[in-house]
């Protein structure tokens, strides 16, 4: 019969531990004589169910017996210590609380390496810091392994159910070196961000792509719909190549926001030193009009300033007018978190320290998987929902009775 661990004995030993001087950590520690007696114990005992399973089998297995203790180094955050692990003679045993090949304690050093690698560590810095820190040394490929346990969760949050309405949805993209068939190539990473009607932050999806297009946004905006999105009120975003389009395709009452900042930095790009105050000063007067009515003055003022020496500008105006004044149907509260996309970025800003220290990702699974991680810490954060939003959900509500979900 297995002994069981005299936890009597053991608090007897560490309060003279502690009278002694020893601590709870390092090498002559308090804590590793239990953890010893506690794994040692444990494993006599998965060896006495495997031999008693043996022996139900057949009358060849019967033979089989227990053959002494193999000892072995073990490492664990509070310190080293041998561990004696079961024999059997037929070598048929396989502890599972500490398996035959492992040298470190439980799944620490694995949450260890997963918490490393998702503050964005190289393998080789995970593997430089395990060394130093508890003198182990772990092969890339057991890291990579490792770190690919968080897939499934990566899988599960893909595909989790959203909430049927969006108040206000942010998109942008971030793009990232990535090696295919042995060729490192630029690949985009778009994100999307929105508040649900109570002001709950989320991240929608990260979808890894290479050419930007309608048919790719449509793809995009077909996965949160079949993900259970209903609608959107308001969508905000760059100048996104094809967005537009298939925004309207799949969520057509949706209002399109263009970034004001993006736009006025495009348009900047045509202007020489000598002229971007006064173009940027005219242009203000146009986004920052009261209404869409003085906006409109204020543009065919700046076209009749500037038309003939920055005519690409005012075409490029003219031609988003109708996304780039959407803002204007709105009052001043929502105004200034829907004309602009900062809270995107200053996500993807975020994002960018955990991903700053890569050179180029092996490929997209090892891409999504860093950002997914880099977001589920980031995420963490975002509890209270923003200062502003009973107003901001005050005038949706009354602007958008009909579709928001929440009487009043």
């Amino acid at each position: 019969m297995t002994k069981e661990f005299d936890y009597k004995k053991f608090k007897e030993a560490a309060i003279q531990g502690i009278r002694d001087g020893k601590g709870f950590s390092g090498e002559d520690n308090v804590m590793l004589p239990m953890i010893k007696d506690l794994l040692e114990s444990a494993m006599k005992a998965e060896l006495d169910i495997h031999m008693n399973e043996e022996r139900s089998k057949d009358d060849q297995s019967k033979v089989n017996r227990k053959n002494g203790a193999t000892p072995k180094k073990m490492k664990s955050e509070q310190g080293t210590f041998e561990l004696n692990t079961p024999r059997d003679r037929n070598g048929t045993f396989h502890p599972q609380i500490v398996e035959k090949q492992q040298t470190f304690l439980g799944d620490a050093l694995q949450e260890k390496i997963i918490s490393l690698y998702s503050k964005g560590m190289s393998y080789k810095d995970i593997q430089d810091h395990l060394e130093d820190l508890y003198g182990t040394s772990v092969s890339k490929g057991k890291i990579s392994e490792i770190t690919d346990r968080i897939m499934p969760d990566l899988e599960r949050w893909k595909n989790r159910q959203l909430e049927p309405i969006y108040s206000i949805i942010w998109l942008d993209a971030l793009h990232f070196s990535v090696r295919e068939d042995n060729v490192t190539i630029k690949k985009a990473v778009y994100i999307i961000l929105g508040y649900d009607m109570y002001g709950k932050k989320d991240i929608l999806g990260l979808y890894i792509g290479q050419v930007e297009s309608a048919r790719f946004w449509l793809s995009v905006l077909e996965d949160i719909q079949c993900r259970g999105v209903k609608d959107i009120l308001i969508a905000c975003m760059d100048n996104l190549s094809g967005f537009t389009q298939a925004i309207e395709s799949i969520f057509p009452k949706t209002d399109v926001q263009l970034c004001i900042i993006h736009q006025l930095r495009n348009s900047l790009k045509y202007v020489s030193h000598k002229n971007k105050k006064l173009v940027i000063n005219g242009l203000k007067k146009v986004y920052q009009a009261p209404n869409i009515d003085a906006a409109q003055i204020a543009m065919d003022e700046f076209e009749a300033q500037w038309n003939t020496k920055y005519p690409l500008i005012i075409k490029s105006w003219r031609a988003n007018w109708l996304h780039l004044t959407r803002f204007f149907d709105y009052s001043k509260d929502i105004r200034r978190i829907m004309y602009t996309t900062n809270i995107i970025e200053g996500f993807n800003r975020q994002l960018r320290k955990y991903t700053k220290t890569k050179g180029a990702f092996s490929g997209d699974k090892a891409l999504l998987k860093l950002l997914f991680m880099a977001s589920k810490t980031i995420s963490e954060n975002w509890i209270a929902k923003p200062p502003y939003w009973g107003e901001v959900q005050q005038q949706l509500i009354i602007k958008f009775e009909d579709r928001c979900g929440i009487k009043h």
